[in-house]
């Protein structure tokens, strides 16, 4: 029986994906690190912590990757924060879900002042159960700790009792690792190919809202 509904907030509840990429692509260029836009847009959904390695050496990151994270991050609330919006119909599909019962947990890589903005964007602010940040996980996704870091701020509840919704493939790998199933979302515009795994895949917020009766959120509660 599910019992609590725990979303990714980046690409899956405001529209933040681009953004994201393109403040990676600038703070590696700032520093001397010429990035293709495409390159560093497959791999938003992760945490700096293990973005960063994938493009650059140990030695770099050890040298200069905290200034470089520090750069970016400055760089990201300066420029692009004041361009963050919300994806349609996000307050009524949560609206919805506590209608039906569930619990709301939000679990983002995000840092807790990054988190607040986006919850006022998607207008949630007022109704969620409770949420993870950058400082409740020691590793980002696709390792697990901000899953099982949600389930526990919901009470240790049993991963078979909740279901994650988010747009990557990190989300999916991160959630398997936490013993969760995900029903994944295209909004975050990655190639659904890369979503296998999923549960279920639909376009976006609003897009689950108009079918949720039949998904597994509100299909898997009833058994």
């Amino acid at each position: 029986m599910i019992r609590a509904a725990i979303f990714d907030v980046d690409g899956t509840l405001v529209d933040t994906v681009d953004l994201h990429a393109e403040a990676w692509q600038r703070a590696f260029q700032h520093f001397g690190k010429e990035v293709a836009f495409a390159d560093v847009r497959a791999q938003i959904g992760k945490g700096g912590d293990q973005l960063m390695p994938v493009f650059l050496s140990k030695e770099e990151i050890e040298e200069r990757g905290e200034e470089i994270s520090k750069w970016r991050t400055e760089l990201f609330a300066k420029e692009y924060m004041p361009r963050v919006q919300g994806f349609p119909k996000v307050r009524e599909l949560f609206q919805e879900l506590l209608a039906k019962g569930l619990r709301i947990a939000l679990a983002s890589s995000a840092i807790g002042k990054e988190l607040q903005t986006y919850k006022d964007r998607a207008q949630i602010a007022d109704l969620i159960d409770t949420e993870t940040s950058k400082d409740d996980a020691e590793k980002s996704k696709p390792h697990p700790d901000i899953f099982e870091a949600a389930l526990d701020r919901l009470g240790n509840l049993p991963p078979e009792q909740a279901i994650v919704i988010g747009d990557t493939p990190y989300d999916i790998e991160a959630a398997a690792k936490a013993g969760l199933q995900t029903i994944a979302v295209r909004c975050g515009g990655f190639p659904e190919e890369t979503l296998q795994g999923a549960v279920a895949i639909y376009d976006d917020p609003a897009d689950l809202l108009a079918r949720l009766a039949g998904s597994p959120l509100i299909s898997s509660s009833r058994t």
